[in-house]
């Protein structure tokens, strides 16, 4: 039995986004250690702040100062922090209604252990030496004994230089284990070729092959070696560096149907100037010394091909 390939695999990008009034105001709020929360129409305080009551889909503008204690109304201990969590030390996942609000914040809570913490424990707001108006600017809450509780405020929300917009890194770290199929191809990679899988039903060559026809539903296990030349389907010219990707920009990135399949797969085209790939081009592809795959694909010098042969892949 051949060795179980893994990999361990990083999706990450920035997400960016513009700010409304209200969560405008929210985390301007937080930078200037303001905890603020939205009225409905009901009387209710929610906090965080939404825009938009989520009962009757009003449009919510009255925000209201609460005070920075609250108390614990759920919990969950992480014994093992992770890269990145507010804190790296063990600590409890909490829901803190603070004081003259309805509903409940999520943040962390700063406790030498599990025992130190139940449901009712009363807390307050620790904030970071720098804030940036960001709900990170809440460094975490600690218990806090005194009993004294406060009603919300009026706000109106202004503040100086106000944050219009926030970018979050997301990140989702894994380790990938292909399956039978995927191995294959993975392992014929490295040899220089390229596998599909055929069909038994509709006898389509699926590449990269998944281990079923996702039109017949049907298992495949006939492999079918493919290419190595193809032709551009459709492309698309990258004029943003990606990061930790060492290529310059701009360049072009391409469906390719492989000679023999029925299913384009995707790569960088090099060995032409951007402006000139298009599509119907006949490329093939190009290896790096030790690469356990194509490290790009260039033109063949070969006539483009017709339309009629390849729309069917768009």
């Amino acid at each position: 039995m051949p060795d179980v390939l893994s990999a361990p695999l990083v999706v990450e990008f920035p997400f960016t986004r513009s700010l409304g009034p209200v969560q405008s105001a929210f985390l301007t709020g937080l930078r200037e250690r303001t905890v603020l929360g939205v009225r409905t129409a009901d009387g209710k305080i929610l906090v965080p702040p939404v825009e938009y009551d989520p009962v009757t889909a009003e449009e919510l503008r009255e925000l209201a100062e609460l005070a920075t204690t609250g108390t614990v109304t759920t919990w969950a201990w992480n014994p093992a922090p992770r890269r990145d969590q507010p804190l790296a030390t063990p600590f409890a996942w909490v829901l803190v209604k603070l004081d003259g609000a309805d509903t409940a914040l999520l943040h962390v809570l700063d406790a030498p252990g599990p025992e130190a913490v139940h449901t009712g424990l009363r807390v307050r707001i620790r904030w970071a030496q720098q804030r940036t108006g960001a709900i990170t600017d809440i460094a975490c809450f600690e218990p806090y004994e005194s009993e004294d509780t406060a009603e919300s405020t009026p706000h109106s929300g202004e503040f100086a230089d106000p944050v219009t917009g926030i970018v979050t890194p997301a990140r989702l770290d894994y380790t990938y284990t292909p399956g039978r199929a995927q191995s294959a191809y993975l392992n014929a990679l490295s040899e220089q070729r390229t596998v599909g899988e055929r069909c038994p039903s509709c006898r389509k060559v699926y590449v990269p092959p998944r281990g079923a026809c996702p039109t017949c539903g049907l298992a495949t296990a006939e492999q079918v070696e493919v290419g190595p030349r193809g032709t551009v389907t459709t492309y698309c010219i990258v004029n943003i560096k990606a990061k930790n990707l060492d290529i310059e920009v701009p360049y072009v990135y391409a469906h390719i149907a492989l000679d023999g399949a029925d299913l384009a797969l995707h790569g960088r085209i090099g060995g032409i100037p951007y402006d000139q790939v298009r599509m119907g081009l006949r490329v093939e592809p190009v290896w790096t010394e030790g690469g356990r795959h194509p490290d790009h694909y260039r033109p063949t010098g070969e006539p483009d091909a017709d339309y009629d042969a390849y729309k069917e892949l768009l």
